[in-house]
């Protein structure tokens, strides 16, 4: 009688124990959100297209800051390339995997909203100011991101490979 309480207690533990390892990787993975994956400082290269229709190298770094409980961002894009440089900051809220928020870019004075849809380790945005519109999207994958832009403006396209600590 005592081995069959010690095996049904067994068997109860183990499946209490199953129960809360679901229960916190669900939290887990539902406190990192929409922008699971971006957090922390990546670097990279790639190129620019811009508006007379030369193409040049440029290097990248990025810092994304994942906040309120996994549904907010914050990030900041620098590039530079031998004659061209930009420098764009973004704080975006998601509700869901609809995505709005406010960017700069500082180098231009200039700045708008944008809107989108963030999930699945990709944020794809329509962002906008006056005289100027762009689309940028991001995908992420384990410790390596992609970056394209693409705009009627100065800069024409943007993309970009970058190592996240790198």
């Amino acid at each position: 009688m005592t081995l069959l309480r010690s095996s049904s207690s067994l068997h109860a533990l183990k499946a209490a124990g199953v129960a809360a390892a679901m229960l916190l990787s669900a939290s887990a993975s539902y406190a990192e959100g929409p922008f699971a994956g971006f957090e922390g400082a990546w670097s990279g290269t790639g190129t620019v297209a811009l508006s007379d229709g030369t193409k040049e190298r440029i290097r990248c770094r990025a810092t994304y800051k994942v906040g309120g409980g996994g549904n907010q961002l914050a990030q900041t894009l620098r590039c530079a390339s031998d004659s061209y440089k930009f420098d764009l900051s973004a704080d975006v809220a998601s509700n869901g995997d609809r995505i709005s928020g406010n960017w700069s870019e500082s180098s231009r004075n200039i700045n708008g909203n944008l809107q989108g849809k963030a999930g699945g380790g990709t944020i794809e945005v329509f962002v906008e100011a006056a005289g100027f519109a762009a689309s940028i999207s991001l995908t992420t994958r384990g410790n390596k991101q992609s970056v394209a832009i693409s705009s009627k403006g100065d800069i024409r396209g943007v993309n970009i490979s970058m190592t996240k600590g790198g």
